[in-house]
């Protein structure tokens, strides 16, 4: 199975982490991980080699810094979250799917039926996590149309059609896409593969794929749905992604989903 990161050095931990979940509960016997980066050293690759889980084989792939030099960044977007959009440009040719995770995720139950499941001939299969209105509205953000039927997409998690990619990513439309609406960008990468590409995504459900707190929350809080507790999502979901602020490695986390990192990490003792 083929993995995608992207990610600078501070980031190292909490890939490990994500990694010693996949080789614990991902279901596949071997997998071979592609980490995007532009500042990792040779100690931190070595570092990561050795601590990586035995059925993860980890290849680095150096991301040059002109490729991004003059897109939006800030120092919650930095410009490794733009790694993923080029990585079909960047990844070995004889590929021909890899599955992208946000480093800040946990899986819980195997990845393999995801993994093979068919693209349906679109470039991405992922999920979304916005509604009807607040998708509308994003549409009108991004110059499209409020009424068409392209969803917000969540990058945290993706699997990518390699041989389609390569031929349909156009590098130059987007730095023009970033260039053009810089000031509206809110989440780039997100903003700038929804506008773009967001009509060839097969839709994820993301009560399996793509799970977070916020998710489950808002799920919960339909009085049309039956409840899903933590055992609900022991049984059914695969990928806890433990986006935004809300993460249970720092203070002020709240939630139920924390009970799943703490599994692969266990909690410090006072």
């Amino acid at each position: 199975m083929n993995l995608l990161f992207a990610i600078d050095r501070h980031f190292i931990p909490h890939l490990l982490n994500c990694l010693r979940s996949i080789a614990l509960r991902g279901g596949a016997e071997n997998y071979h991980a592609y980490i995007l980066h532009s500042d990792l050293t040779g100690e931190d690759m070595l570092a990561v080699r050795t601590a990586a889980p035995e059925a993860v084989t980890c290849h680095f792939v150096a991301v040059p810094e002109s490729l991004f030099a003059d897109f939006p960044e800030t120092d919650r977007y930095p410009q490794q979250i733009y790694y993923r959009l080029a990585a079909p440009l960047l990844l070995p040719r004889e590929l021909d799917r890899i599955l992208y995770l946000d480093v800040d995720i946990i899986i819980i139950n195997s990845l393999v039926p995801l993994y093979e499941s068919s693209f349906e001939g679109n470039l991405f299969m992922a999920c979304t996590h916005t509604n009807d209105v607040v998708t509308k509205l994003n549409r009108v953000r991004l110059g499209l149309d409020p009424d068409s039927p392209v969803p917000y997409i969540n990058t945290g998690v993706m699997m990518m059609n390699l041989p389609l990619l390569r031929q349909a990513l156009d590098m130059d439309a987007i730095r023009n896409y970033a260039a053009e609406k810089r000031y509206a960008l809110m989440l780039p990468d997100q903003d700038i593969l929804t506008a773009l590409y967001g009509d060839k995504v097969k839709l994820l459900d993301t009560m399996i794929y793509n799970l977070s707190d916020r998710t489950l929350n808002v799920y919960n809080a339909n009085p049309k749905h039956e409840k899903r507790d933590v055992d609900w999502v022991r049984k059914n979901s695969v990928v806890i992604h433990y986006l935004g602020k809300n993460k249970p490695w720092l203070p002020g986390y709240s939630g139920v989903l924390d009970v799943f990192y703490h599994e692969i990490v266990p909690r410090e003792v006072p």
